[in-house]
């Protein structure tokens, strides 16, 4: 919610101020942080969702919707680079290029530096302890807005010293920026929604099942996540002298052992006897 009052109040002003400026690495920032509102009330209404528990239709539960929006959020990303690179190039090429640079200019970037730097900690942090890719989604998204202001920052203070074709520079340095971002969240929602396993949590179930000296073996180990969640299933062997209570016993501790260092994951072990004969 926070972020959401920054980016509405982000947009106001960067707009106020291109449009008494008429400049257009403003005013791309401007869209840009308007595209922000929209990407967080969209993250916000999607953590929602995706926080509620499991029903009879979504079985797995709600946490695609996440991912959901994170693809929505980068194709808007791509509309709004692709305006902003016609008209810098329009501007560029045409050289309809009249700038008024005024000490709101710069306050405006820096503000909008300053809170940025402010709410992507903020949105880190959370994402950190809630487990969200949402969240970790916007707060990436938000700490390289700061690049792209101090691209802006930059385009002004050359323009304030009569190079007034800066400007569209930085707007297309901007415009670059955000084609990166949407195209890195873009492949990242794209990967969940069709359960490609995340970098590195394979090796890590699996160190922490050889790891256990009771499992002779373990096979058909499947990984999927939706949202904050993980979902686990693997197929394991025991020796098969072993009794049920013994075996539910050391299934339960497999749980546990890869649930302290995957958290909200759900785990399914489907224990097998393993005849050495």
């Amino acid at each position: 919610m926070s972020s959401i009052l920054a980016a509405v109040f982000l947009t106001l002003f960067k707009f106020i101020v291109g449009l008494l400026t008429f400049s257009l690495g403003i005013l791309s920032e401007a869209l840009h942080s308007l595209l922000d509102m929209l990407a967080a009330f969209i993250t916000y209404i999607s953590v929602s969702i995706s926080d509620k528990p499991a029903d009879k239709e979504h079985q797995y539960g709600h946490g695609k919707v996440e991912n959901l929006s994170a693809f929505l959020e980068s194709i808007l990303l791509v509309i709004t680079s692709g305006w902003i690179i016609y008209e810098a190039i329009f501007r560029l090429i045409s050289n309809e290029i009249q700038i008024k640079i005024s000490i709101w200019s710069y306050i405006v970037v820096i503000t909008s530096i300053i809170i940025d730097i402010s709410r992507s900690r903020m949105l880190f942090k959370a994402a950190k302890h809630n487990n969200s890719q949402a969240l970790e989604a916007d707060a990436v998204h938000f700490s390289t807005d700061i690049l792209s202001s101090g691209v802006v920052l930059l385009g002004l203070v050359f323009a304030n010293f009569g190079y007034y074709k800066a400007d569209a520079i930085a707007a297309l340095g901007v415009a670059l920026i955000i084609l990166y971002i949407s195209y890195k969240l873009g492949k990242k929602a794209i990967d969940v929604l069709l359960d490609k396993v995340p970098d590195g949590i394979t090796e890590l179930v699996e160190n922490k099942l050889r790891s256990n000296l009771a499992i002779k073996n373990y096979h058909d180990l499947k990984i999927r996540v939706a949202g904050a969640d993980t979902f686990i299933k693997v197929n394991v062997h025991f020796k098969s002298e072993l009794d049920l209570q013994t075996t539910h016993k050391i299934c339960d501790e497999i749980e546990k052992d890869i649930s302290t260092i995957i958290p909200r994951c759900e785990i399914i072990v489907h224990a097998e006897p393993d005849d050495e004969a």
